[in-house]
Formats: C-alpha cells, structure tokens, sequence
C-alpha cells in the first residue's frame, strides 16, 4: 500500500479554485471525482440527487460537484470556513473581475509604505514574532489597512472578496509557518519582507486567483453554517453524503486557521478561539483542552472497542492519557450522534461515504474503520464496507479509510 499523495491536499494545490488557499487536512478533490464516478452512484445516466457535506472544511466536495454540473449542500461550523467556501464556490462574471483586477493593480502601483503605513492594526495574536519579522508585519498591515478603508471586511458575496482570499494566502506564504508535516510548525526564524516585495507577492497571487474565479461551475454549492452533530439548519433530504471528518489524531484546525481568522476579522481573542475549537468535533486546543477534563459522555451504546481502547490509552502515560483517553471517546461520542441525526436527512437508497484515518496513541491503535462500521451497524445503516485508500506515512500502523454504507428508512 502507497502513500498515494495524489489523495492527498497536495493534488490540489494546482487545481484552479482548489489551490486558493492552503488547509492541510483537505482531502483530494480526485477522490470526490472518483467517488462521483463510480458506476454504483451514475449507472448509465448522470446522477442528479442533493448531495451533502456535512464537514465542509474548503468546500472540495462542493466544488468538484459543481463542476461536474451537480448540487451540493455542505456545513461547516466554523465561521471562516464558511465565509471561504462560499467566496470560493461563487459564480463570477467576467467583466466584474477585469473591472476589479483594473482598480486594485492600479492601486497596487500607487501604494507607498510612507503614505500608507501609518495607524496601521496589527491582529493581537499571542507569539505573533513567531509568524513574522517586524519589517513583514507593518508591510502586511499596510496591504490590510488598503484592503480594508478602500473594499470593506469580508462579506460573503461578491469579487472583491478575492482581494481578502490573496491576502490570506500572502501572510502564509510570508510567514515563518513550515508545511512539510501534517502539522504547521515553524522554521527558526522568519524572513523579512519589505513592503515593495509584498505587494509583488500579493499581485502574483491576486492575478492568480482572479483567472481561477474566472471559471464556470455548472453546477451549486451551497454552503451553510452549522453544527454538524445536530445538522437542523435546512429541511432537505439527501442521496449522497461524501465527506472527511476529523481524524482523531488530535490535529486541531483551528491552530493552522488562526493567523486567516485573526487578519480577516474572525477572531479577536485566544479565548475564541479556543470556544470556537471546543464546539467542533475533535478540538483540544486552549481552552478545548481544559473542558475536556470535566467533560462526560452520556451515550452509552457506543462501541465497547471504543472504550476497551480508551482505558488502553488512559493507563499508557500517567501525565497525559486520561486527557487523551477523553479526546477519544468525545470524538466518537460526537461522531455517533452526527450518524444517528443524519438519518434524518437521508432520502431511502442515499449512500454515504467518509473519508477517515485511524490513529496511535501510546502505541494504542485506535481503528476508527473498525469502529465506525459498528456505529453504522448499530444505527441501522446496510450494506458497511470500509476499503484502505493509502498509507497515510511512514508508521506502517496508520491508513486513511474510504467507509461507505446506504440508508433504508424501511
């Protein structure tokens, strides 16, 4: 079994609106392809039932759908995400774009650190050093401060939107955040970047992303804000479900979105953050972590794999597995109730298919496949089935997982 990069993030960074803006977690767009084509959903026409979402991350789901001329409803419950994927599935005209593309290089060629690096805001992150030499911080908050006083903060319709999706792929690409693990960590010291460079980096960019806008999607993604545990937002029935939870490996997306949310307008304090990271599935970090020790399950139907696992990794390190052995069965606790209030949602005959990876902890394998398919059996889902897709890296104990099932309300 192959690492198969091409099932990972990586296959879409140059795939168009796919490669707009870095989130490692996101699953590659040939997968919901392959998934899409598959004869058991299209048979010998095209398939043209609602598709869902539920863990909408950057809307890979919803964009490979519409372009291949479907529809698809994707949640999500985090703020950003949501305002992204909506700016990122949006139908734009061309004439809007040039007209765009015309004022703000214009601008670009104008903008003078002197004239404008004045009463600029920098966002209030803790550590912020690490991120960012002094010289980058006022460069990039002199973009901001154009960005802002001459288009307004982000709203969730409309071109100049793509003006906010380059800037927040500029601050990464400008920072001292290192990619090359599943995880940001961060090289020993930032570079510094003086403004004429960053406005040089943040056209290419722009220019970039306006050609990719430029695009048709046949086809709609819509994208809604919601929990994706209770999913009450909306009152359509589904065919269809592909998605990628949260593995539970303890990966907290909220870490690698801060330095997008804090820029862009969506956080203001650690505290967010860290409320925001305790109501997604899977979150510990901040003040995520501290809730979970005083955090109990109230399902007792799950699995008893899941809790024969759990007391594994609670007696395997005296300092941090009874935190860990929580994480655990919080995920899963989270995980069935998403499955069980899903079937409300289903039309009869819908299939579903999760993308999901296992985990080690302590070198306590938790086998989420294994795991899963007994949830879906337990909650009255046919036909389980779970097939490996890759070797995720070089630990010859952990894969990623396609697990499909059908839904028959009879």
């Amino acid at each position: 079994m192959r690492q198969r990069s091409d099932y990972t993030f990586k296959y879409n960074t140059r795939m168009g609106r796919h490669g707009w803006l870095r989130l490692t977690p996101a699953y590659s767009i040939k997968l919901v392809q392959e998934i899409l084509r598959c004869e058991s959903i299209f048979g010998k026409g095209s398939f043209d039932g609602l598709i869902i979402d539920p863990f909408c991350g950057t809307a890979t789901t919803g964009i490979v759908a519409a372009e291949m001329g479907m529809t698809c409803y994707l949640y999500d419950i985090n703020p950003f995400l949501v305002w992204f994927s909506n700016i990122k599935s949006e139908r734009f005209e061309g004439d809007e774009l040039h007209s765009l593309m015309s004022v703000v290089l214009s601008d670009l060629n104008d903008l003078t650190l002197v004239e404008c690096g004045k009463d600029v805001w920098i966002p209030p992150m803790k550590n912020i050093e690490r991120w960012w030499s002094k010289e980058t911080l006022l460069s990039l908050a002199t973009l901001h401060k154009y960005i802002r006083t001459v288009w307004g903060m982000p709203t969730n319709h409309g071109a100049y939107n793509l003006l906010w999706i380059a800037f927040a792929r500029l601050v990464i690409e400008s920072s001292a955040a290192d990619f090359n693990h599943i995880s940001v960590s961060f090289k020993d010291k930032p570079l510094s970047y003086e403004f004429a460079k960053i406005i040089c980096m943040y056209r290419a960019i722009l220019e970039h992303i306006a050609r990719s806008a430029g695009q048709t999607l046949k086809g709609r993604a819509i994208i809604v804000q919601g929990d994706a545990r209770v999913m009450d937002c909306e009152n359509n029935k589904y065919d269809l479900v592909i998605t990628s939870p949260p593995y539970p490996n303890r990966i907290s997306y909220i870490r690698e979105l801060r330095p997008y949310m804090y820029w862009l307008g969506f956080l203001q304090t650690g505290e967010q953050a860290g409320e925001l990271d305790w109501q997604a599935i899977g979150g510990t970090w901040g003040a995520a972590t501290s809730k979970l020790m005083i955090w109990q399950n109230t399902n007792k139907d799950l699995p008893r794999e899941l809790f024969d696992i759990c007391r594994n990794i609670e007696v395997s390190d005296s300092k941090s597995g009874a935190l860990l052995s929580r994480y655990v069965l919080k995920f899963f606790d989270d995980l069935q109730l998403h499955l069980s209030n899903l079937r409300n949602k289903l039309n009869n005959g819908a299939q579903i298919n999760y993308i999901l990876g296992n985990s080690s902890f302590y070198g306590n394998y938790v086998q989420t496949d294994s795991i899963v398919k007994t949830m879906l059996n337990d909650l009255g889902y046919s036909g389980v089935d779970s097939v490996v897709i890759r070797k995720r890296n070089c630990n010859k104990g952990l894969f990623e997982y396609k697990i499909s099932a059908q839904w028959n309300s009879n």
